[in-house]
């Protein structure tokens, strides 16, 4: 049994200035920086990603309900069926994206009882990060990385993470699904009282 983990990683105001050459002049500038989302999914076997959020123009975008089934549908299943995993479960985090009754259907569809989601079949804690090997590991392990050549462009980071993500091999994701396992009989034995700092081990 293999478990696959999922996990996904704006606008603009206009604002007055004060000018006295012309009192209505309006300057657009960012409400928030530009920024990119990413999705992977990890098993012991390897990574399926980077899925990064676009529109139909190449835009990076924010997710939402309607994307994220886009990429379960078009990215993530496909990549899936390229990949020898047998009796695989899928877990993911308990974002609104992710537990909108229409992305839970088509889970169920896609792993029938093997579907560890909040609103799924195993109904899993929708803050349980340290349980869940994509925010112990795999977003520190990545961020610690692409940024080290001070990306000055979204492009540059973009190519950044790719480059990171499918370094990654898959000795290392055994030891982090070792881990894994190990958080879990942790939380088990302790009757999911809270877990000491664990220090994780490469």
């Amino acid at each position: 049994m293999y478990p696959i983990f999922d996990e996904n990683v704006d606008s603009t105001v206009i604002s007055p200035l004060r000018s006295e050459a012309n009192p209505l002049v309006y300057v657009e500038t960012p409400l928030h920086p530009e920024k990119l989302t990413v999705w992977c999914a990890l098993w012991a076997g390897g990574i399926i990603g980077s899925y990064f959020f676009k529109n139909d123009e190449g835009h990076n975008v924010t997710v939402n309900g309607d994307r994220y089934r886009a990429s379960i549908t078009n990215f993530f299943i496909p990549e899936l069926s390229n990949q020898d995993v047998q009796e695989l479960w899928f877990q993911q985090d308990g974002a609104t994206c992710h537990t909108a009754r229409a992305t839970i259907d088509l889970l169920k569809d896609t792993f029938g009882d093997r579907l560890i989601s909040r609103f799924g079949p195993v109904n899993w804690p929708h803050r349980s990060c340290d349980l869940t090997p994509l925010d112990y590991f795999l977003w520190g392990y990545v961020k610690s990385l692409v940024y080290a050549d001070k990306p000055q462009t979204l492009d540059h980071l973009e190519s950044n993470i790719r480059r990171v993500i499918a370094d990654i091999r898959p000795q290392m994701l055994e030891k982090v699904i070792e881990n894994w396992t190990s958080r879990l009989d942790y939380i088990r034995a302790s009757r999911g009282s809270p877990m000491p700092e664990i220090i994780f081990k490469m």
